[in-house]
């Protein structure tokens, strides 16, 4: 399981990689900050009210009397209307180990204080920030308490409401930077989008380079690609253009041969013809690589299989139609795959005269999806099929199972080579009909 998650997250493109990594920053930051501030509000506000209770404080100790038995009194009322009205909220007491006195806001209770928690509780039992101070005067040897609470309800609540309010801000900034980071990813991956755009146009044959108006951190791969193109493209030029050479330069001499090879008595005719037909096939086979290395640009080709198979299947008709077989193309004609129409033609007309040479009375051809990019279209027949040892052994080239029938042996590695320089593949198996079921698999064109 952790490697099938590990593997999506390597599949993730760069912009969802770039979106997932703001995304999850800025959640992590708006969360921090929702959580970090009001803590730190509520402890500011915390440490100014206990400052206002230490003026409270001040005042308290500057008017408090005691007399030599202990007795304490308030020399003038507090400027604080709130330590007068009960239930205010707002407290005091000061007390002896032989007297207490308290403020009317306490009415007839007192400051409970829990030594234990280091909690006070006022006269509603609401909890309290509170300060607490002990102090001593020179009749009285003995130290007066003092504490100071007022209801901590007050400011919960106004944090509350501030928590409620920054919620709100923070999530119109956390969509607010979202839309800028996506803005700024959609800029920055542009010239990405771009060269995607271009490349599909080269694979469409509507453009033979990619566009010189790239940012400085990208123009450097652009140029290097166009120069590929390029050498590529005049490579491939020069390759056709040798093959067309050879194979007209070869072509008289071969004919000379044979012709003058037919003057000759028959014993030597049959010694001569072997090597000439031997030469004529290993041209062939050469030319016919050469030929596919010089498809002129090879990012554009595209053909449509349905169409060739059935261009395809009516020639051999005409040539195999003795031997009466059927061929039922099931393929959609608005399947293309990205390869030039001779070759494939090579490769399926190899394929079908295959089949065609071993069936007994129906070749099946159809498609099948491998993913979102590759295609396979198998050839199946009702012939006598190949064994299942020698499957691998007959794409090799120059192997020919059966000698009496017509053939170089070339054939099925051709087609083997010409699927793997378009980044394919063929493969043998048995059929379900009895005979041989040939799997051509090839790029599709978009």
């Amino acid at each position: 399981m952790p490697s099938k998650k590990l593997s999506l997250f390597k599949q993730l493109s760069l912009k969802s990689r770039l979106v997932l990594a703001a995304v999850v920053w800025l959640t992590a930051m708006i969360i921090a900050a929702g959580v970090t501030v009001p803590s730190q509000v509520y402890k500011y506000m915390v440490t100014d009210t206990k400052s206002q209770l230490s003026i409270y404080m001040d005042e308290i100790t500057g008017n408090l009397e005691v007399n030599k038995e202990g007795k304490l009194t308030l020399s003038t009322q507090l400027s604080d209307p709130r330590f007068s009205q009960p239930y205010s909220g707002l407290y005091w007491s000061a007390s002896t180990p032989d007297n207490q006195i308290r403020s009317r806001s306490l009415w007839d209770r007192t400051i409970e204080f829990d030594k234990k928690n280091s909690d006070a509780f006022g006269a509603k039992n609401e909890p309290l920030i509170y300060i607490k101070s002990s102090v001593y005067f020179p009749e009285y040897n003995k130290p007066i308490t003092i504490l100071i609470g007022i209801d901590e309800q007050p400011i919960e609540d106004t944090v509350s409401d501030l928590m409620g309010e920054l919620w709100v801000i923070l999530a119109l900034l956390y969509i607010g930077v979202l839309a800028v980071i996506f803005m700024q990813i959609a800029w920055s991956l542009s010239p990405l989008t771009k060269m995607h755009n271009e490349l599909s146009q080269l694979r469409q044959g509507d453009r033979t380079s990619l566009g010189d108006d790239y940012p400085r951190d990208i123009a450097p791969v652009v140029y290097d690609l166009n120069a590929l193109l390029f050498h590529y493209q005049e490579l491939l030029e020069r390759a056709r253009h040798h093959a067309g050479n050879l194979s007209h330069a070869l072509k008289t001499p071969l004919s000379v041969l044979k012709n003058e090879i037919q003057y000759l008595p028959e014993s030597n005719q049959k010694q001569l013809l072997e090597p000439v037909n031997q030469i004529q096939s290993q041209i062939d086979y050469h030319l016919g690589r050469a030929r596919m290395a010089g498809t002129m640009n090879i990012l554009s080709v595209k053909s449509s299989p349905a169409e060739r198979i059935d261009a395809i299947s009516m020639a051999f008709d005409k040539v195999y139609a003795e031997r009466e077989v059927t061929l039922i193309n099931e393929i959609e004609s608005e399947l293309e795959v990205s390869v030039e129409q001779s070759d494939l033609d090579e490769m399926v007309g190899n394929l079908l005269e295959n089949g065609y040479k071993w069936a007994n009375s129906i070749i099946r051809v159809y498609s099948e999806t491998v993913d979102s990019n590759t295609i396979s279209i198998i050839i199946e027949d009702d012939g006598p099929g190949i064994p299942e040892q020698q499957l691998e052994h007959v794409v090799k080239r120059g192997v020919r199972l059966d000698e009496t029938t017509p053939g170089t042996g070339l054939g099925l590695n051709i087609v083997s080579e010409m699927a793997h320089s378009y980044r394919g593949s063929v493969a043998l198996s048995r059929s379900s009909m009895g005979g041989l079921k040939a799997i051509l698999t090839l790029k599709t064109s978009h």
